[in-house]
């Protein structure tokens, strides 16, 4: 195990020629503005580069000992003058090529991070909408994915009712201390990837809503507590309209008159298994 020992070529189980003998990753960096358009920062490759000349994300070999989200901010680091620390990761999208794979690291930014060049690998740095992307010549394995990728990028929330999933999960005495509950629950779901049909890690902006005797959970790694002052369900109501107009939702609850009010506000729902089958 040693820095670097990815770099060298290799070739896939589809006879393709890749960069990378333990894989690649590549960070793609997206920002939505106040009107909700979504800008991504690209990379115009050097010309004497491997398809040089297209566009493409900032990124490449992974080291043995690497995970994606490690390789890829690693690379950005190295191949752009960026505020790393300013994005937030939502996901992986791993392309399987059969002994070679890249994975593309979706992270948010909260703003438009000024982006600079930081070798002699890339010619131009810029933030494209989606529209200018379409215009511009892509790197083609990056073309070949981003239908899918597209797909995935608009932020989503997740809203527990943490009330119904503590109860689903029914642990030996759980209703005598509701608060302990509802912090093991917390602390066993924080920093965990998410199910999503087309990301193999999704991590969504999480809102946790606790009532009653189990206010005063404390936030735990990528989820937001909400106390609700009084019922629940009208909180996570609440949390559902307050959500960004672009912002997909999903309520995780089996509380039937809930379920009905949110997909009325036009969110999704989920039962509590699915997030229990991921602890």
């Amino acid at each position: 195990m040693a820095t670097k020992d990815g770099d060298g070529w290799t070739i896939c189980r589809q006879g393709h020629r890749h960069w990378g003998r333990y894989g690649a990753a590549g960070l793609l960096a997206v920002h939505r503005d106040e009107e909700g358009v979504a800008h991504v920062l690209m990379q115009k490759r050097a010309v004497w580069s491997h398809h040089g000349g297209t566009w493409g994300l900032l990124g490449g070999a992974r080291d043995s000992h690497e995970d994606p989200v490690h390789a890829a901010l690693r690379e950005a680091g190295e191949e752009a003058v960026l505020k790393l620390d300013e994005l937030r990761v939502r996901g992986v999208y791993h392309d399987d090529h059969g002994g070679w794979a890249f994975d593309t690291v979706i992270a948010e930014a909260e703003a438009l991070l000024d982006a600079v060049p930081g070798n002699s690998e890339s010619d131009a740095l810029h933030w494209l909408t989606l529209p200018e992307m379409a215009k511009r010549r892509l790197h083609p394995g990056f073309a070949q994915t981003w239908p899918a990728i597209q797909a995935a990028l608009p932020p989503e929330l997740v809203v527990l009712d943490i009330a119904n999933i503590v109860g689903a999960r029914a642990e030996h005495g759980w209703w005598k201390d509701r608060r302990a509950a509802a912090s093991r629950l917390l602390n066993d779901a924080a920093g965990k990837s998410l199910p999503h049909e087309v990301l193999a890690q999704w991590f969504p902006r999480v809102v946790a809503v606790v009532e009653g005797a189990a206010r005063g959970a404390e936030e735990v790694e990528g989820i937001s507590v909400v106390a609700a002052p009084g019922s629940g369900d009208d909180t996570i109501v609440e949390v559902v309209r307050q959500a960004k107009p672009w912002e997909r939702v999903l309520v995780v609850t089996a509380d039937r008159a809930l379920r009905e009010l949110v997909t009325g506000l036009g969110a999704l729902v989920a039962g509590p298994k699915w997030l229990l089958d991921r602890l």
